[in-house]
């Protein structure tokens, strides 16, 4: 499809790039209608488990390496850390390779084993943090490690600006120019980068897009999101105006995440993370109180890191209670 007027959108993909990095971005959407409960809301998902690096994160990664290395903060051989439960970790150690940055990532020890020896492969040095404390933990704990050692770059995503700044000059443009009718975009709530700078280019492309968050309950744990009501709230989401942004919000459980995760699977062929499920759950809650439109949502990986976790092959009830003890995001 062509872009809307005044929008120019960002280049459609080449079939030859130049290097890795050139291939994040421009991910597919695909049509899950077959999943909506109502059949005038089409449902369409936008695939980041396509990027180099398996998923959305590669697009921030990238980001905040290069625009630091544009402003003189991330120099060549400077040290990086960074807290993450896997995504943006991951991809952060395959850039960081690329470039010749070292890099420490700081991870609760409960995370599944796929994503210890992915950050392995690409060369990263892993400090495990009590699991029981949480991704909000590693995030405390990496916060004063950075502080002793003001001469390693911290790109610290929940607070840095080129993480919402990669979806409003990317992801919006991409679904805008891809799926140019849409009227509902839904995605987690993690870092909130996704959110933020996607919404935010939707609304001032057309302000009667409704931007949706997905949350888990208070207390409770869903791959991949966070419910801003459990003690910390993502400096991004504050600075890019995250309580005006949100139209509404789906709070999903983690049982609806896993059977709508595995109805990807089964009845679409998509093989995503348990976030995908719980995006789709979210998506398939507004399709049932809306009249008619077309939503969009967030793949932001594939299951392929998960496997070790049983959430697409054990009894539910076994899966479900997984999910209790194992990060999975």
């Amino acid at each position: 499809m062509t872009s809307p007027p005044g929008v120019a959108g960002p280049p459609m993909p080449n079939m030859l790039h130049e290097d890795v990095l050139s291939m994040i971005g421009n991910t597919p959407l695909v049509d899950v209608s077959n999943l909506s409960p109502n059949p005038n809301v089409r449902i369409l998902a936008k695939m980041e488990m396509q990027n180099p690096f398996g998923s959305v994160k590669d697009r921030i990664a990238k980001n905040m390496i290069e625009t630091a290395e544009a402003d003189g903060r991330l120099q060549p051989g400077q040290t990086i850390l960074e807290p993450s439960s896997g995504n943006t970790g991951i991809a952060l150690a395959a850039i960081a390779g690329i470039k010749g940055n070292p890099i420490k990532i700081m991870m609760p020890d409960s995370v599944s084993i796929e994503r210890r020896q992915m950050l392995a492969i690409f060369g990263a040095e892993i400090i495990l943090t009590p699991g029981p404390e949480g991704s909000n933990g590693a995030v405390a704990r990496a916060k004063a490690l950075a502080a002793k050692h003001p001469e390693w770059y911290f790109p610290y995503q929940y607070a840095n600006d080129a993480n919402p700044r990669a979806h409003f000059e990317g992801t919006g443009p991409e679904i805008v120019r891809d799926a140019p009718e849409i009227t509902h975009f839904v995605a987690g709530l993690g870092t909130s980068g996704t959110l933020m700078g996607t919404g935010t280019f939707l609304k001032q492309h057309d302000p009667t897009i409704q931007v949706i968050a997905v949350e888990p309950p208070l207390g409770e744990r869903v791959e991949g999101l966070r419910n801003i009501g459990d003690g910390y709230i993502p400096p991004v989401f504050e600075n890019w105006n995250g309580y005006e942004l949100l139209d509404r919000k789906r709070v999903v459980r983690p049982r609806e995440s896993i059977e709508w995760t595995r109805r990807l699977v089964n009845e679409c062929g998509i093989f995503a993370g348990i976030s995908a499920g719980a995006a789709m759950a979210g998506a398939a809650k507004l399709a049932s109180q809306i009249d008619f439109g077309t939503i969009v949502f967030i793949v932001c990986d594939g299951g392929w890191k998960y496997l070790s976790t049983g959430a697409y092959t054990d009894d539910l009830d076994v899966a479900e209670a997984n999910a209790e003890s194992i990060i999975y995001f």
